[in-house]
């Protein structure tokens, strides 16, 4: 029997290969087709890297890394993926979806921060724990957050607030964000650890302020990188925290009434955090409560600087205020209870400042969001400044005006502190420290704002004003 050879029927051949080719590329692009029906749209960008070089480009940049989700979101819509440091990021930024996420009723999200900053902040933070540990943190930690201990802190901070100010007469010129640093960063640190002045406050400030800038940086490990010198700078703080804790244990320090003492001094075991996860929180807490709070007042003296109308009726009930309390001499709880449009505008300012930009999540299983399918292992962001900016949910958004707050505003249209079990614990900490700074400010001086650049500065996390906000003030003098 003669057997067909190849070099016999070339063009078979040809027809063979052509078959096998077709059916190879049809089969691949229905696997594509049903992988990718009804995800979010969006680029996936590079290989590996994703779109992290076009991140990385928005945080050197004077617009901030939130312009690269505002560019995505105007060209893809309010539901859009990309890829960052390698991992699939969606974000949404509808009040229905903030809910889902944020409230998590049926346990399919926990948090998820990216790469740097887990490694700066540790994993036994309250960024980064677990749900379960998550629960326990909180409980131990809510106590730094009660009616008495803010009662304390507002009288701590009030003092540190008059001191500051009192050295601003003679200077003219003072750049706002520089001011509160120092003193968010010193009411912190005397809260949590009784530390107050010398050489290891100025050595905790230095390395704190290192693992902030070095929060968005690219992870890589080298001497000369920025997330090299965050990632020891966090080595230094950790080591002084547990000499602090070792010496408190063995009795070799003073008692302090603080509330590093109060973690230490925890009798049930089930409740007691280990040195780790305290050293961790400590460390959120002191970046959580200088930056995101000096952020917040800094934007604050800004917008009253440019809304000359909104001053003058704050400026009215913070002098009558004055009259009330007489010879009092620092603020207490009861004050500040008694500034209803002040909180309007603590609250106006958080709003539009939008400081935490969106709040992460990972999704735990496979799931629907907005019409949309979300695999498991994706990190999903409620875009909060969207949110805050969304003409749906506030009139006017771009337009400062406090008493937008008269009124109760839409459910999950205000997510300054979070929503849900993760609310953040410092709310009401970060809304007096603002009301205290804002009512000696405005009591103690006449003033202006010189540079009005919107500018917001590089390799930070929370938005920040790269001018700072230079004023010129003007002791108000009584007759």
């Amino acid at each position: 029997m003669h057997l067909l050879t190849l070099h016999e029927y070339p063009c078979l051949c040809f027809y063979a290969v052509l078959l096998v080719g077709s059916l190879i590329i049809l089969i691949r692009r229905y696997r594509n087709t049903e992988s990718t029906a009804n995800i979010p749209p969006g680029s996936q960008g590079l290989p590996l890297i994703g779109e992290t070089m076009q991140f990385m480009a928005a945080i050197n940049s004077g617009k901030g890394f939130y312009d690269f989700v505002r560019v995505r979101r105007i060209r893809y819509g309010n539901c859009f993926k990309t890829n960052i440091f390698g991992k699939t990021n969606v974000f949404v930024s509808s009040t229905e979806s903030a809910k889902v996420i944020l409230n998590n009723d049926l346990g399919k999200f926990t948090k998820g921060y990216i790469r740097s900053i887990a490694e700066l902040v540790g994993d036994q933070s309250l960024l980064c724990a677990s749900p379960q540990q998550h629960k326990l943190i909180r409980s131990r930690l809510t106590n730094l957050f009660s009616s008495s201990s803010i009662s304390l802190l507002i009288k701590q901070f009030d003092e540190l607030i008059m001191g500051t100010l009192q050295a601003w007469e003679h200077r003219g010129t003072v750049v706002v964000l520089n001011e509160v640093l120092k003193i968010t960063f010193g009411a912190m640190c005397k809260m949590l650890m009784k530390i107050e002045s010398g050489e290891e406050l100025e050595t905790l400030e230095k390395d704190v302020a290192y693992v902030y800038e070095a929060m968005l940086a690219f992870p890589l490990k080298l001497p000369w990188t920025r997330f090299y010198k965050g990632l020891e700078a966090r080595k230094r703080i950790m080591r002084t925290l547990e000499k602090m804790i070792t010496l408190r244990r063995r009795g070799l320090e003073a008692n302090h009434e603080d509330f590093l003492q109060y973690l230490l001094t925890e009798d049930d075991e089930t409740l007691r955090l280990t040195d780790a996860e305290i050293q961790d929180n400590i460390l959120t807490m002191i970046i959580a409560g200088q930056d995101t709070t000096a952020s917040a007042i800094t934007w604050m003296v800004k917008y009253l600087g440019e809304n000359q109308k909104v001053l003058n009726t704050l400026k009215a009930e913070q002098l009558h205020l004055v009259e009330k309390r007489s010879s009092k001499s620092f603020l207490t709880l009861e004050d500040l209870n008694q500034m209803p449009y002040a909180s309007k505008v603590v609250k106006e300012s958080l709003r539009m400042a939008a400081i935490v930009p969106w709040f992460p999540r990972q999704a735990l299983q496979d799931c629907e969001i907005e019409g949309y399918k979300i695999r498991k292992g994706w990190t999903v962001n409620v875009d909060a400044r969207s949110i805050h900016l969304d003409p749906i949910n506030y009139n006017d958004p771009n337009e400062f005006n406090p008493s937008r707050f008269d009124d109760e505003s839409k459910p999950y249209s205000f997510l300054a502190f979070g929503m849900g079990g993760r609310t953040c614990l410092g709310m009401n900490m970060a809304k007096a420290m603002m009301l205290v700074f804002l009512h000696r400010l405005i009591t103690t001086y006449k003033w202006g704002v010189i540079d009005s650049d919107s500018s917001i500065e590089k390799w930070t996390l929370f938005s920040r004003l790269k001018s700072g906000c230079p004023i010129q003030v003007t002791r108000i003098t009584t007759n």
